[in-house]
Protein backbone atom coordinates (compact mmCIF):
# COMPACT_ATOMS: atom_id res chain seq x y z
CA UNK A 1 0.00 0.00 0.00
CA UNK A 2 0.87 3.78 -0.47
CA UNK A 3 2.44 5.31 2.45
CA UNK A 4 1.85 8.61 3.02
CA UNK A 5 3.04 10.89 6.05
CA UNK A 6 1.05 13.18 7.75
CA UNK A 7 2.76 16.50 9.41
CA UNK A 8 0.37 17.25 12.09
CA UNK A 9 1.11 21.05 12.79
CA UNK A 10 -1.95 21.55 15.34
CA UNK A 11 -5.44 20.04 16.72
CA UNK A 12 -8.75 21.34 17.18
CA UNK A 13 -10.10 23.03 20.31
CA UNK A 14 -10.06 19.65 22.54
CA UNK A 15 -14.27 19.84 22.50
CA UNK A 16 -14.54 19.83 18.58
CA UNK A 17 -11.45 16.82 18.74
CA UNK A 18 -13.07 14.35 21.08
CA UNK A 19 -16.85 14.90 18.84
CA UNK A 20 -15.06 14.94 15.17
CA UNK A 21 -12.02 13.91 15.91
CA UNK A 22 -8.56 15.40 15.07
CA UNK A 23 -6.60 16.31 11.26
CA UNK A 24 -5.34 13.21 10.98
CA UNK A 25 -8.02 11.35 11.62
CA UNK A 26 -10.04 13.95 8.74
CA UNK A 27 -7.36 12.99 6.33
CA UNK A 28 -7.42 9.37 7.00
CA UNK A 29 -11.43 9.46 6.48
CA UNK A 30 -10.99 12.08 3.82
CA UNK A 31 -8.03 9.63 1.38
CA UNK A 32 -9.47 6.15 2.30
CA UNK A 33 -7.91 2.90 2.78
CA UNK A 34 -5.52 2.57 -0.29
CA UNK A 35 -3.25 4.56 2.01
CA UNK A 36 -1.22 3.76 4.90
CA UNK A 37 -0.79 6.62 7.17
CA UNK A 38 1.89 7.55 9.79
CA UNK A 39 1.23 10.53 11.94
CA UNK A 40 4.00 13.09 12.72
CA UNK A 41 3.75 15.31 15.48
CA UNK A 42 5.73 18.72 13.83
CA UNK A 43 4.92 21.08 17.01
CA UNK A 44 6.78 17.99 18.89
CA UNK A 45 9.31 18.34 16.86
CA UNK A 46 8.76 15.42 14.60
CA UNK A 47 9.41 14.95 11.06
CA UNK A 48 9.18 12.10 8.23
CA UNK A 49 12.18 10.97 6.26
CA UNK A 50 11.23 11.89 2.66
CA UNK A 51 12.56 9.00 1.15
CA UNK A 52 10.51 6.29 3.61
CA UNK A 53 7.20 7.63 1.90
CA UNK A 54 5.86 8.22 -1.21
CA UNK A 55 3.60 11.44 -0.25
CA UNK A 56 3.07 13.70 3.13
CA UNK A 57 0.03 15.80 3.72
CA UNK A 58 0.94 19.20 5.95
CA UNK A 59 -2.47 19.90 8.16
CA UNK A 60 -3.65 23.24 9.00
CA UNK A 61 -2.76 24.72 12.56
CA UNK A 62 -4.14 27.60 14.19
CA UNK A 63 -0.54 28.94 13.92
CA UNK A 64 0.81 31.29 11.49
CA UNK A 65 3.94 30.69 9.50
CA UNK A 66 5.33 33.83 10.35
CA UNK A 67 4.73 33.83 13.82
CA UNK A 68 7.88 32.59 16.77
CA UNK A 69 7.34 29.09 17.53
CA UNK A 70 10.52 26.66 17.24
CA UNK A 71 8.48 23.94 14.99
CA UNK A 72 8.27 26.18 12.26
CA UNK A 73 11.87 26.89 10.72
CA UNK A 74 12.66 22.94 10.77
CA UNK A 75 9.73 22.90 9.02
CA UNK A 76 10.05 25.12 6.56
CA UNK A 77 13.53 23.62 5.99
CA UNK A 78 11.91 20.15 5.94
CA UNK A 79 9.82 21.62 3.01
CA UNK A 80 12.77 22.76 1.03
CA UNK A 81 14.51 19.66 1.53
CA UNK A 82 11.57 17.26 0.67
CA UNK A 83 10.87 18.94 -2.55
CA UNK A 84 11.34 16.64 -5.44
CA UNK A 85 11.68 13.46 -3.14
CA UNK A 86 8.30 12.78 -2.34
CA UNK A 87 4.51 14.26 -3.20
CA UNK A 88 3.70 16.95 -1.32
CA UNK A 89 -0.05 18.02 -0.22
CA UNK A 90 -0.05 21.26 1.77
CA UNK A 91 -3.57 22.27 2.99
CA UNK A 92 -4.44 25.66 4.48
CA UNK A 93 -1.43 26.23 6.93
CA UNK A 94 -0.01 23.86 5.03
CA UNK A 95 -0.42 25.43 2.01
CA UNK A 96 1.28 28.83 3.21
CA UNK A 97 3.98 26.52 4.36
CA UNK A 98 4.63 25.86 1.43
CA UNK A 99 4.39 29.04 0.18
CA UNK A 100 6.90 30.38 2.81
CA UNK A 101 9.46 27.53 2.51
CA UNK A 102 9.79 27.86 -1.39
CA UNK A 103 10.32 31.68 -1.77
CA UNK A 104 6.63 33.27 -1.93
CA UNK A 105 5.03 35.30 1.00
CA UNK A 106 2.42 34.85 3.49
CA UNK A 107 0.01 37.54 5.26
CA UNK A 108 -2.47 38.01 7.53
CA UNK A 109 -4.86 39.36 5.20
CA UNK A 110 -6.40 42.66 5.25
CA UNK A 111 -9.63 40.65 3.56
CA UNK A 112 -10.41 39.16 6.85
CA UNK A 113 -11.91 35.99 8.18
CA UNK A 114 -12.32 33.69 4.90
CA UNK A 115 -15.35 31.20 6.89
CA UNK A 116 -17.98 28.84 5.32
CA UNK A 117 -18.28 27.30 2.12
CA UNK A 118 -16.08 29.41 -0.51
CA UNK A 119 -16.46 28.50 -4.29
CA UNK A 120 -12.87 28.37 -6.45
CA UNK A 121 -12.48 28.41 -10.24
CA UNK A 122 -10.39 25.55 -11.17
CA UNK A 123 -7.13 26.21 -13.94
CA UNK A 124 -8.00 23.71 -16.54
CA UNK A 125 -5.25 21.35 -17.10
CA UNK A 126 -4.29 22.22 -13.93
CA UNK A 127 -2.90 18.70 -13.49
CA UNK A 128 -3.54 15.57 -14.66
CA UNK A 129 -5.27 13.71 -11.48
CA UNK A 130 -7.88 17.11 -11.04
CA UNK A 131 -11.61 16.64 -11.75
CA UNK A 132 -13.49 17.49 -14.73
CA UNK A 133 -15.33 20.78 -12.57
CA UNK A 134 -14.06 24.07 -13.34
CA UNK A 135 -15.28 25.28 -10.18
CA UNK A 136 -14.89 23.39 -6.90
CA UNK A 137 -16.83 24.60 -3.27
CA UNK A 138 -15.05 23.74 0.05
CA UNK A 139 -14.72 24.77 3.32
CA UNK A 140 -12.84 27.25 4.43
CA UNK A 141 -11.08 28.33 8.14
CA UNK A 142 -8.03 31.24 7.56
CA UNK A 143 -7.16 34.78 8.18
CA UNK A 144 -4.02 34.66 6.83
CA UNK A 145 -3.12 34.25 2.75
CA UNK A 146 0.17 33.71 0.35
CA UNK A 147 0.09 37.04 -1.25
CA UNK A 148 3.07 36.43 -2.85
CA UNK A 149 3.44 32.85 -4.96
CA UNK A 150 6.83 31.03 -5.06
CA UNK A 151 8.88 31.22 -8.55
CA UNK A 152 7.80 28.84 -10.58
CA UNK A 153 4.57 27.72 -8.53
CA UNK A 154 1.42 27.91 -11.06
CA UNK A 155 -2.04 29.09 -9.34
CA UNK A 156 -4.23 26.39 -10.21
CA UNK A 157 -7.48 27.50 -7.96
CA UNK A 158 -8.50 31.13 -7.38
CA UNK A 159 -11.24 33.52 -6.27
CA UNK A 160 -11.88 37.01 -5.74
CA UNK A 161 -11.12 36.92 -1.70
CA UNK A 162 -8.59 34.00 -1.90
CA UNK A 163 -6.69 35.00 -5.26
CA UNK A 164 -3.74 32.33 -4.73
CA UNK A 165 -5.89 29.64 -3.41
CA UNK A 166 -4.34 26.81 -4.94
CA UNK A 167 -0.81 26.66 -6.07
CA UNK A 168 1.03 23.64 -7.86
CA UNK A 169 4.92 23.26 -8.02
CA UNK A 170 6.03 21.05 -11.05
CA UNK A 171 4.50 18.00 -11.11
CA UNK A 172 4.82 16.42 -7.34
CA UNK A 173 3.86 18.92 -5.22
CA UNK A 174 -0.19 20.78 -4.70
CA UNK A 175 -1.60 22.77 -2.21
CA UNK A 176 -4.79 24.46 -1.13
CA UNK A 177 -6.30 27.07 0.99
CA UNK A 178 -9.23 25.41 1.29
CA UNK A 179 -10.47 22.55 3.86
CA UNK A 180 -11.31 19.14 2.28
CA UNK A 181 -10.83 17.13 5.10
CA UNK A 182 -13.77 19.73 7.31
CA UNK A 183 -17.02 18.05 7.46
CA UNK A 184 -19.66 20.43 7.06
CA UNK A 185 -20.85 19.87 10.68
CA UNK A 186 -16.75 20.47 12.14
CA UNK A 187 -16.69 23.77 9.74
CA UNK A 188 -19.83 24.80 11.43
CA UNK A 189 -18.92 24.29 14.71
CA UNK A 190 -15.35 25.69 14.46
CA UNK A 191 -17.10 28.70 13.56
CA UNK A 192 -19.77 28.78 15.51
CA UNK A 193 -17.12 28.97 18.18
CA UNK A 194 -15.43 31.43 17.03
CA UNK A 195 -18.37 34.20 17.18
CA UNK A 196 -16.59 37.09 19.31
CA UNK A 197 -13.98 36.93 17.36
CA UNK A 198 -16.15 36.99 14.07
CA UNK A 199 -18.19 38.99 13.20
CA UNK A 200 -21.87 37.73 14.15
CA UNK A 201 -22.98 39.12 10.71
CA UNK A 202 -20.28 36.48 8.52
CA UNK A 203 -20.65 34.04 11.51
CA UNK A 204 -24.58 33.38 10.31
CA UNK A 205 -23.36 33.71 6.40
CA UNK A 206 -20.62 31.12 7.31
CA UNK A 207 -23.16 28.54 8.42
CA UNK A 208 -25.61 29.19 6.09
CA UNK A 209 -23.45 28.77 3.14
CA UNK A 210 -22.14 25.53 4.64
CA UNK A 211 -25.70 23.87 4.49
CA UNK A 212 -25.59 23.57 0.74
CA UNK A 213 -23.89 20.83 -1.18
CA UNK A 214 -19.80 21.04 -1.51
CA UNK A 215 -17.00 19.30 -3.91
CA UNK A 216 -15.17 17.62 -0.47
CA UNK A 217 -15.41 14.27 -2.47
CA UNK A 218 -14.05 15.56 -5.66
CA UNK A 219 -11.20 17.30 -4.36
CA UNK A 220 -10.87 14.30 -1.85
CA UNK A 221 -10.66 12.04 -5.19
CA UNK A 222 -7.90 14.49 -6.64
CA UNK A 223 -5.96 14.19 -3.89
CA UNK A 224 -5.84 10.49 -3.75
CA UNK A 225 -4.95 10.12 -7.68
CA UNK A 226 -2.27 12.90 -6.68
CA UNK A 227 -0.97 11.45 -3.64
CA UNK A 228 -1.24 7.49 -5.86
CA UNK A 229 0.55 8.89 -8.70
CA UNK A 230 1.36 5.61 -11.02
CA UNK A 231 -0.64 3.86 -8.55
CA UNK A 232 -3.46 5.89 -8.95
CA UNK A 233 -6.76 5.26 -7.22
CA UNK A 234 -10.20 6.27 -7.97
Amino acid sequence: MTRIAILETGRPPEALAAAHGRYPDMFRALLGADFTFEVFDVTAGALPDPDAFVGAVITGSPAGVYEDHAWIPPLLAWIRAARGRLRLVGICFGHQAMAEALGGRVEKSDRGWGVGLHTYEIAAGADPAQPALATLSIPVSHQDQVVATPPGARIIARSAFTPNAGLAYGDDALSFQCHPEFSPAFAAALVEGRRGRIAPELVDQALASLRQADDRAALGAWLRRFLAGANAVS
